[in-house]
């Protein structure tokens, strides 16, 4: 499961934006996966809630947030969000489309105390 690898490069970073913030705790961490990032949000809220002990996030609201795929369509140009992972523009039918969002995960915001 590289949900384990990924939780322990973002506890990593939280901790190192705590000190860089002179942060004692991490209370809140709220991150963006994408449906198409290959990021399980169950196995990832494990993975976070079984090693952010005895770490500055111990403490932590862990949050996920979910982004559906953003297109642009490069027949019309229009962007649109996807509602099922069918590839063609809503507006136009081409299949001509650049993935916007939705493909990655990110580390939206930290509370610190």
């Amino acid at each position: 499961m590289h949900e384990y690898s990924i939780v322990q490069s973002l506890l990593d970073s939280c901790e190192e934006n705590a000190r860089a913030n002179d942060a004692s705790k991490v209370m809140k961490v709220v991150v963006k996966i994408g449906v198409m990032s290959g990021v399980e949000p169950d196995l990832l809220k494990t993975a976070f809630d079984t090693f952010k002990e005895k770490t500055m996030c111990e403490e932590a609201e862990f949050v996920i947030n979910i982004q559906s795929v953003v297109v642009k369509c490069n027949e019309c140009q229009k962007e649109s969000t996807l509602k099922e992972l069918e590839y063609t523009c809503p507006s136009c039918k081409s299949s001509d489309l650049q993935i916007i969002d939705g493909e990655d995960m990110y580390l939206m915001q930290l509370e610190l105390n």
